[in-house]
């Protein structure tokens, strides 16, 4: 009984370990470290994060069932490129889902909800955040306050379905936002969104989002691909 009971343990801490590698691959992808196209080698992976390869590995594994990584014949595996077809469907899923996302926190305001002005704090800070990134050109620290602001509106929805579904794609847009340029109308957008949810204006909040994302997308695939 005491051997099962560490074993249980062991696997327990092999798959916290697995969870460390995986958040700290993910950001290096998002960071650039790992550029598009680059080879992962699962031995100076593990080097590099000071752990053993069995969790790396099956970090590496997770993110290739993921589609961040992708295999190569026995030679590992390299980080995706972003294709054309890869930023269209996203936008195509993250469209409807960031219009809802804004509906609901405002009429979570309107109702007296949303987590109240702790959750409005929230979403200001976000904003300033970013504000000041861009005035330090701080890329990383403002793409991590433009993916903050979307997460704080979601959290603000109170939609728990909402959410586990928007964090499914969490990583990928912080990749996208990563990759793309941040022009400062962007930023100007973010606030005038949050105006209309701290208002409790559930569709304009709705229409902002929606023009947002859109500009969102036009920007991403002119900075990936260049124009039509």
């Amino acid at each position: 009984m005491a051997e099962r009971g560490s074993s249980g343990s062991a696997a327990g801490g092999t798959a916290s370990l697995s969870a460390q590698a995986r958040e700290a691959v993910l950001q290096r992808i998002v960071d650039r470290r790992y550029a598009q196209g680059a080879r992962l080698v699962e031995r100076e992976v593990a080097e590099e994060l000071s752990m053993s390869r069995v969790p790396v590995r099956e970090a590496l594994r997770a993110l290739v069932a993921e589609g961040l990584l992708e295999l190569l014949p026995n030679s590992g595996v390299r980080v995706r490129r972003l294709e054309r077809a890869d930023v269209e469907h996203l936008y195509e899923v993250w469209e409807p889902l960031t219009v809802q996302a804004s509906r609901l926190a405002a009429r979570a305001v309107a109702a007296g909800g949303g987590k109240g002005p702790a959750g409005l704090a929230a979403l200001e800070a976000t904003l300033r955040r970013a504000e000041s990134a861009a005035a330090a050109d701080e890329g990383t620290q403002e793409v991590a306050a433009h993916t903050a602001f979307h997460e704080g509106v979601v959290a603000m929805a109170g939609n728990p379905l909402l959410a586990r579904t928007m964090e499914q794609l969490s990583w990928q847009l912080r990749l996208l936002f990563g990759l793309r340029e941040e022009p400062a109308h962007m930023r100007a957008q973010h606030a005038e969104m949050y105006r209309h949810i701290a208002a409790g204006d559930a569709e304009a909040a709705a229409a902002c989002a929606l023009l947002h994302v859109r500009d969102s997308r036009a920007v991403a695939l002119r900075s990936l691909f260049g124009p039509e």
